[in-house]
């Protein structure tokens, strides 16, 4: 397929969605951007960061008192903390999309009413661009909310999952002391 057709439909279809839909495109952007960035993060860094923290806790020798139970919860509390790190932003954005949607079909309204007052009449086809305006933003908003809500539930119960898995460890290593 032609680069050049692809460009030109989606600013076709930009231009019929009206100026919503490049900030709903925008928003889905850098929404995608952060789930790829905590997908990245939990398969190559924070394996990595989990085994720093277990190694921390079992080089202790004291694993019994108070203040190595506090080190413990610290030490989850700081991989916990990097594991939720953008989490809630993703959520946000999943959040915010259809409200962008809903803006954009405001505003398409707006331009048929506009159109309706200034030709007098209910003129299907100068009203067309209107509706096109309406209707193009909420389906964007909808899709890429829908899209980026799946993935948000995933990150969020890997996170939590993660630091569970952590947790675990490192009671199990305290009973080995």
């Amino acid at each position: 397929m032609d680069f050049n057709a692809i460009i030109t439909g989606l600013q076709e279809f930009l231009e019929r969605g009206g100026p919503v839909l490049t900030v709903i495109m925008i928003t889905t952007f850098v929404m995608w951007a952060f789930i790829f960035e905590r997908f990245a993060y939990f398969f190559f860094a924070q394996p990595g960061q989990a085994n720093q923290a277990i190694r921390e806790w079992t080089a202790r020798g004291d694993k019994s008192s108070w203040y190595a139970h506090a080190i413990r919860d610290q030490l989850i509390s700081e991989v916990k903390q990097r594991c939720d790190q953008n989490v809630e932003l993703v959520k946000a954005l999943v959040a915010v999309a259809p409200l962008f949607g809903l803006l954009g079909t405001v505003t398409g309204m707006v331009t048929v009413f506009d159109v309706m007052s200034i030709s007098g009449s209910s003129d299907a086809q100068a009203m067309s661009a209107g509706v096109s305006r309406a209707t193009i933003p909420t389906m964007a908003g909808m899709v890429a909310s829908l899209s980026g809500l799946i993935f948000a539930t995933q990150i969020e119960r890997l996170a939590q999952r993660r630091v569970a898995v952590l947790a675990d460890k490192m009671e199990l290593t305290e009973g080995e002391a």
